[in-house]
Order: C-alpha cells, then sequence, then structure tokens
C-alpha cells in the first residue's frame, strides 16, 4: 500500500476541511460574537453553566452507578430524574459551544485541546450508547442489587472522560490567543 497518496489525500480533507472552518468563520453573525465585547463572554458563560448541570447530573448517575452514592435508590429512579437535566443542558451547551467555534473556527479546528475535548465528546457519546443498549436494558435484574460490572466499567469511563472533557475545555483558554 502506497501511503504518500493516502497521506496527500488525508492533507487535502484537512485542508478542505479548514477551508470550511474559514468559510463559516467569516460569516456575518461569527465575525459579530468575535468582535463584540460582550456577546463572546455571554455565550462562554452560557456554555460553561451547562455544561456544569451536564457533569453535575452524570456524576449523579455515575456515582450511583459506581455504589458510591445514592445506594438507597434504584438506578432506574437516579437515571430517570438526571437524563432530563442532561441532555437539556447538553443541547445549551451544544448550541453556544457551536456559535463560540464558529466565531473562531479556525483557531479552533487548530487546537490540539479542543481536538482531545471533541474526541472525549464522541467517546462519552459512544459509551453513554454501549451502556444503554447493552447494559442498562437489563436495569430489572440488577436495579437495586449490585451493579454489574458492565455497568461499573461504563461510571468510571465516563467519569474519566468529563474530567477530561472540562480539563481540556479549560485547556483552550490556555492555548487559543487572537
Amino acid at each position: 500500500m502506497d501511503r504518500v497518496p493516502l497521506a496527500h489525500a488525508l492533507h487535502l480533507r484537512m485542508m478542505a476541511l479548514r477551508d470550511t472552518c474559514q468559510q463559516l468563520q467569516d460569516l456575518s453573525f461569527p465575525s459579530q460574537i468575535r468582535e463584540s465585547d460582550w456577546l463572546f463572554p455571554t455565550l462562554e458563560t452560557v456554555h460553561v453553566l451547562a455544561l456544569v448541570l451536564v457533569v453535575g447530573s452524570i456524576l449523579i448517575a455515575d456515582l450511583r452507578l459506581l455504589g458510591i452514592a445514592n445506594r438507597a435508590r434504584p438506578v432506574r429512579s437516579v437515571i430517570a430524574e438526571t437524563l432530563p437535566l442532561t441532555w437539556s443542558a447538553f443541547a445549551v451547551a451544544a448550541v453556544a459551544g457551536s456559535l463560540l467555534f464558529s466565531s473562531k473556527a479556525v483557531t479552533y479546528y487548530d487546537d490540539w485541546p479542543f481536538r482531545i475535548k471533541m474526541l472525549c465528546l464522541v467517546l462519552a457519546g459512544i459509551n453513554m450508547a454501549c451502556f444503554h443498549a447493552l447494559t442498562y436494558r437489563h436495569v430489572a435484574q440488577w436495579d437495586m442489587g449490585p451493579t454489574p460490572i458492565g455497568a461499573r466499567v461504563a461510571a468510571g469511563l465516563s467519569l474519566i472522560l468529563w474530567v477530561t472533557i472540562v480539563g481540556a475545555g479549560r485547556w483552550i483558554g490556555f492555548t487559543t490567543r487572537e
């Protein structure tokens, strides 16, 4: 297999994606966000507050799955109470984060902490999907009993990924200057 054409094709795709980021960043509203004295910090505040709710609600569920907190409560109850808040806050964080990204798309595209954050978000989504498809569908069998190893692994991995997402997000502020 010839690696040069593959590397060249990958480079061309990366450049095309970077060009798309430039086009996005040059649109009117992203430019307004970037140039405003108050719009970027306001969106950033909304993004951070929503992320706090996301991580906090996930922490409640994960600690229950790990058997560290809320052990007297059924797993289904804990997840049923936290999941609506998690998804609502995630939607707000995603919208605010997308607007923030659009204002400096090329800068963020080139930033490794941003890429780490996005990779961990994808992995957290895959982890959650696997947990719900494989382990949680049998929750009636273990709801109040010992949490199965699959649920504990998913919860532990979730915590690691979300701490990494928060850390990488904070790291972005130190690596992107304009």
